[in-house]
C-alpha cells in the first residue's frame, strides 16, 4: 500500500511538473482532469498536438498521452521501441501499415476503437476530414524512429476513402 500511494504521488508530482493545470482537480491519489484541461501542445504550433496526462513517456514507466490530430493531417511512416496500446476517444483515426504510404490502404478506426501497436511495428497514423484525438498507454522510456520513406508526403494527406 505504501508503494501505490508513493508511485501515485509520485505521479501527482510529476504531473504538476509537466505542466498539467492546477484546476486538475486531486483528491486522495486520484487525478481528475476534465476534457477542456487536457494541455495539448505542439512544438511548432502547427499540426499534430500531444497532452501528458500520467507519467513520462522518456522515462521508465507507464505513461499515458493523448494526441490530437487535425483534420487531414497525418504521421509519415514509424515505429516505436515499446509497444503502446491506443483508444479512438474522438473521430476516426486513419491507419496504415508498412514503409509505404498510401492514402489508400489507410483503414479507418471509428471512436471507442483499441488499437494495438507492437514495437518494431511500421506505421502511419492521421485524421480524416475530422479532429481525432487518440490516447495511446505504454511503458517508457519509448522511442520513436522515422522512416524516409521515397515520395512521403509531409503533414497532410488527401482524404481517405
Amino acid at each position: 500500500m505504501k508503494l501505490g500511494k508513493a508511485i501515485f504521488g509520485g505521479a501527482i508530482a510529476v504531473a504538476l511538473m509537466t505542466g498539467l493545470p492546477v484546476t486538475a482537480e486531486t483528491n486522495k491519489d486520484f487525478i481528475y482532469l476534465p476534457p477542456e484541461n487536457v494541455p495539448f501542445k505542439s512544438p511548432f504550433e502547427v499540426g499534430m498536438q500531444q497532452a501528458v496526462l500520467f507519467g513520462d513517456p522518456s522515462k521508465p514507466g507507464v505513461y499515458v498521452i493523448r494526441i490530437k490530430f487535425p483534420p487531414g493531417f497525418h504521421s509519415n511512416p514509424h515505429f516505436h521501441s515499446q509497444d503502446r496500446h491506443a483508444t479512438v476517444i474522438k473521430g476516426t483515426w486513419w491507419n496504415g501499415t508498412g514503409e509505404e504510404l498510401d492514402f489508400n490502404k489507410a483503414r479507418p478506426v471509428a471512436a471507442g476503437s483499441y488499437v494495438l501497436h507492437p514495437a518494431g511495428g511500421v506505421h502511419w497514423d492521421g485524421a480524416g476530414d475530422e479532429e481525432t484525438i487518440v490516447q495511446i498507454v505504454g511503458i517508457g522510456p519509448v522511442e520513436t524512429t522515422q522512416i524516409k520513406a521515397p515520395g512521403s508526403p509531409e503533414g497532410y494527406w488527401p482524404k481517405p476513402k
